[in-house]
Formats: structure tokens, sequence, C-alpha cells
């Protein structure tokens, strides 16, 4: 097995990865150094024993899509033809070849896992019953074989409830922005957060506080994106939501509630 182990700036330089607790980075920079020519580890939690890490570190690291998991316990490396380039005078395939047989590479380098639900097209007398029972498996067989990756946080192949349009829709018309609700990244942020126990209001908090702060700043305004708002620092920011208000803030109240505001303990109603 060849041993020097790279890393991609294109990976471990997005607000994805370093919103992830430190103790997560370790994490995913050990599993690299650990992983077989082919990216493929089987001793995570060995691992994760020997650096102090917990289990909601790999947790974290297979909702946000850096590790791809086998029913078999073994995961790999999403991205390890991004970070590496092994010679092949020094290179050594994976004892796991079935679960390397489940994978495909797409275009930016990724391992993904491969689609085994293949379209066939039906003959033009088809009854048009039959076409729609058909078309309805090929959608329960894509929803199976993307659990692992896109709703390992569910633990089921139930369709979420999670209101993603509604949270999108709510960041949008606050900020003028055109986000899309159906992105893998965002959809994954906004799951993890729901199922951390967040509501709908709570999103709605979060977009409100950072937007009266950050809006009409040129410096923070850019930062008014699902990728950092519905990050692993969500908790501290709806927490703002208790800080007195400013004056930002008071001008979306009324006469009423801004002298309550201002005023405090002072106020008589």
């Amino acid at each position: 097995m060849a041993q020097r182990r790279m890393f991609s700036k294109k990976v471990t330089d997005t607000d994805v990865f370093l919103d992830m607790p430190l103790s997560t980075q370790a994490l995913y920079f050990h599993l690299n150094m650990h992983a077989d020519d082919d990216g493929f580890i089987d001793n995570t939690k060995t691992i994760q024993r020997m650096i102090g890490s917990s289990e909601d570190d790999r947790k974290l690291l297979i909702a946000k899509q850096f590790l791809l998991p086998f029913d078999s316990g073994v995961v790999v490396i999403k991205d390890w033809r991004v970070h590496n380039y092994i010679r092949k005078d020094t290179y050594n395939k994976t004892i796991y070849p079935n679960e390397l047989e489940q994978l495909q590479i797409n275009e930016s380098g990724q391992y993904e896992h491969r689609n085994l639900v293949t379209y066939t097209e039906r003959p033009r007398d088809v009854d048009e019953t039959l076409t729609q029972v058909r078309l309805g498996k090929d959608r329960l067989g894509k929803v199976r074989i993307d659990k692992d990756s896109k709703d390992i946080l569910s633990g089921s192949d139930e369709p979420d409830h999670v209101p993603y349009k509604e949270i999108v829709d709510y960041l949008n018309k606050k900020t003028g922005n055109k986000y899309r609700n159906s992105g893998s990244k965002t959809k994954s942020l906004i799951k993890t957060r729901f199922n951390e126990g967040f509501s709908l209001d709570d999103f709605k908090a979060v977009i409100d506080v950072k937007s009266s702060q950050w809006l009409n700043d040129q410096k923070m305004n850019k930062f008014l994106r699902p990728e950092t708002l519905f990050s692993n620092k969500f908790e501290s920011y709806l927490n703002e939501n208790n800080v007195k208000p400013n004056n930002t803030d008071m001008r979306n109240m009324t006469q009423e509630e801004g002298m309550r505001a201002a005023l405090g303990k002072y106020y008589k109603e």
C-alpha cells in the first residue's frame, strides 16, 4: 500500500468542511491516512478511539457525505480520487471488491453509489397503468440507493417531511437571494438540524437574527446562505435571538414595542 497521502483544498477549504467541529475534521484526516489505496477503511472505530474522537464525529462525516458507508461496516472516502493519485507501481487494489463494484466515479472525480436501476423504454402498446407501476418501482429503487448518502439520518426509506422549501423560500424572501431548496448540501444541513430537534420556527428565528445583523453589512451579507446559517453554529445563532434588540430590529417594531424595548423597566403601559 502506498504510504503517502495527499489532501485537496477543493475539499478541506470549503465552508461545509470548516464549519464542522475540529474533532470531526481531525477524524477525517486520520481516516484518509489509514485508508487503503482505493479509499476504503474497515477500522473506523479503532481510529476513533486512537485519537479520542466520538461516534457523533463519524456520523457527521457520513451525514455531510464526506464518507460513504456500506452494509458491511466498511466506509469509503467520497473525495478519495480528488485527494490522491496513486502510481501504478505502488498501487494495491482494495480487499473490498464487492463494495468497489457498487461505486462509480462522477465527473468531479468523486465516488458515488452506482445507480443499479436502469430505465427501459416501454413498448408503445404497453398499458398506461403498467407504465405508472414501473415508474413507481424505479423511483423506489432510486430512494433505496440514495438512502445511505442523502438520507442517512432518517434510517428508513420513507420520505421525510422536512419543510425544505418553506425554509429556503423564507431565507430568499428575507435576503433577496435565489437559493434552491433541492440542493443536496442544503437539504443535508437542514435535515441534520431537524434531527437534532430544531423546528421550522427555529430556522426562521435564525434567518431573522442574522438577516438583521448582516443584510446591510457589505462584508457579512455574503454569509446569508444555507451552508453558513444552517451549519453546526445554528444553535449559537438561535440563542442570539434572546439578545436585546438593536436599532435595526426596532425599526421593524410597532411604536409601543419600540418604547418597551428602549425604556425597559421604566416603560409603563
